[in-house]
């Protein structure tokens, strides 16, 4: 199965349970099952809409990023142009992030919104054929929109979390109906529908992480230079993690910079390394290169 499809089968079965605990709110509190779905969705998706509009200046501003020009940064600057003029896209802002944890991310609603930014260690440990894998994976996520994809996701997983959580307290403070064992229901529904939300969407972000992987090892035509600058990357996030920004953007990260590991995998918005890794020299193969 595609990463198109993945994602596209992925979404319905969020909005299938959406629509599971939208009608369990409107049914249970609201005596209209499709209220309760519609002002949960509105709501969420007003947070969103705001997020999904000012979310790069806030990503920016939280790292410390600051926009650089080819004068000002010139190697970085002429990669992500070559990267650009390959994958047909818009030139996009650049950004460096002061940090030594060697990482990258994209951002931006749009192609022509778009910035791409890299730390101050990535510029020091990787090779330029290493640092142009790396931007042709940010690149390809600004082709497919994976901000929009995401913002999308997270507008469903948003709305589950608020009707959850209405959920919860009405069944705390004795609203709604609840006979013939309706409160038992609805806390089952309460507490296990956000997680399931919250799983769905880690699956969605790791989706689109194989997707970009393919997708920027294309772009460049050498999958083995974004396979090493990836194992480079992991084990230097995880010796040094980044000690700033918020662990509620590490998907933006081309690898997880806080460093998860053990149970906290399992919540990782990051497939598994390994995994990205012998996709990208399976592809190698298959174009003769080894």
């Amino acid at each position: 199965m595609g990463a198109i499809a993945r994602t596209a089968l992925l979404f319905a079965f969020m909005f299938g349970l959406f629509v599971v605990i939208g009608w369990a709110v409107g049914f249970f509190f609201m005596n209209d099952w499709l209220s309760g779905m519609v002002f949960f969705l509105v709501l969420a998706g007003a947070f969103n809409l705001i997020a999904y509009f000012y979310s790069s200046k806030i990503v920016l501003w939280s790292y410390k990023a600051k926009i650089v020009d080819e004068r000002t940064s010139p190697r970085l600057y002429r990669i992500v142009q070559q990267v650009a003029f390959k994958a047909n896209l818009p030139m996009p802002k650049v950004a460096i992030v002061p940090t030594e944890t060697p990482n990258a991310f994209a951002t931006g609603r749009n192609p022509k919104n778009a910035v791409v930014a890299a730390t101050e260690g990535i510029l020091k440990t990787l090779s330029d054929e290493e640092l142009e894998g790396v931007l042709a994976h940010e690149m390809a996520h600004v082709k497919d929109r994976d901000i929009l994809v995401m913002t999308i996701a997270a507008t469903l997983a948003g709305a589950i979390s608020f009707a959850a959580r209405y959920l919860w307290f009405g069944s705390m403070f004795g609203g709604g109906r609840r006979d013939n064992g309706a409160g038992w229901l609805i806390i089952i529904v309460a507490i296990t529908a956000p997680l399931a939300a919250l799983l769905i969407q880690l699956a969605i972000s790791r989706s689109r992480e194989y997707k970009a992987d393919e997708e920027g090892a294309l772009i460049i035509g050498r999958p083995l230079s974004l396979a090493r600058a990836l194992e480079k990357l992991e084990a230097a996030n995880r010796r040094k993690p980044i000690q700033q920004g918020n662990p509620a953007s590490s998907s933006l990260w081309i690898v997880n910079p806080f460093g998860a590991t053990g149970f906290t995998r399992i919540f990782s918005t990051h497939p598994p390394m390994a995994e990205r890794v012998k996709r990208l020299k399976l592809m190698a193969g298959k174009m003769g290169q080894f």
